[in-house]
């Protein structure tokens, strides 16, 4: 009989970051030769090797085309994102990663669906040290690698209701928030997308405290995760998850019309403008 090795978990940033070095040293690089050539800064190169930042998933594809390592950073670094999240919600995104159909709703414009200028402000809050507006941009790239997920092959089918408050409630930079519109007007038309507005005509409903998702993985089980202000649940208990389904079916019949939908959103979009 075995043994149990009682080993600490290595991060998924450390993992990412010891790839990182390995390729550098293989290609027979230094640090300053591979900032010369990429274009990226040689403490920033530094700092992602040494497990201490999270890069834009942007940065992962440069350096997997410049390795010639086709999706191997790119992979490691879907994983070491999930570092930046608590326990149960890298669990719920574990499975949001491969849900083939997404059902969510959101009091706010949802994370999947915001721009890099809109997330850096929401994630911003109060943080004033450079500590803090470093954990922020650590937060930003990883909001924004999850949009990933709705390009992936094959795209999973994506049904968003967002709440009138989240159009009512704009940026503090005007153009930030111009930019989010016409990102929300755009989402509003892929062909795997159905984004609906929850209008204030609608009165009171019942996710008036939170946000709600929804996913379906390919072998048709399902999960439920549920989020307040300060924590969320995940369930995968079947009676839990068909009650949340209908209470999102409500609010789906509560809901305008994708159509009347994008229409709203344009309307909002034409009032800040003018």
């Amino acid at each position: 009989m075995g043994e149990k090795v009682d080993a600490q978990r290595v991060s998924g940033r450390a993992m990412l970051g010891q790839t990182l070095r390995v390729l550098r040293e293989k290609a027979g690089k230094s640090l300053g030769q591979l900032a010369e050539e990429t274009g990226y800064e040689k403490s920033y190169l530094s700092r992602l090797e040494s497990g201490e930042r999270l890069s834009k998933v942007a940065v992962m594809e440069d350096l997997d085309e410049y390795y010639g390592t086709g999706d191997l950073l790119l992979s490691h670094w879907k994983a070491a994102r999930l570092d930046a999240f608590k326990d149960q919600y890298r669990e719920f995104m574990a499975l949001e990663a491969t849900a083939r159909i997404m059902w969510k709703f959101s009091l706010g414009i949802p994370g999947l669906l915001q721009t890099e200028d809109f997330a850096r402000g929401v994630l911003s809050g109060a943080q004033t040290t450079a500590d803090g507006e470093e954990a922020v941009e650590e937060q930003v790239s990883a909001r924004l690698g999850r949009q990933y997920l709705l390009k992936q092959k094959p795209e999973p089918e994506v049904r968003v209701i967002v709440d009138e408050l989240a159009l009512r409630r704009p940026a503090v930079r005007g153009e930030t928030w111009q930019d989010q519109l016409v990102h929300l007007e755009s989402a509003a038309l892929w062909p795997n997308m159905a984004l609906q507005v929850l209008p204030f005509s609608a009165g009171a409903h019942h996710h008036m405290n939170g946000s709600l998702t929804l996913l379906w993985q390919r072998d048709g089980s399902a999960v439920a995760y549920t989020e307040g202000n300060s924590s969320g649940r995940l369930t995968e208990e079947p009676d839990e998850v068909l009650r949340e389904r209908s209470s999102y079916d409500r609010l789906r019949d509560l809901a305008l019309s994708p159509s009347d939908s994008l229409a709203f959103i344009r309307d909002v979009l034409e009032e800040h403008r003018s």
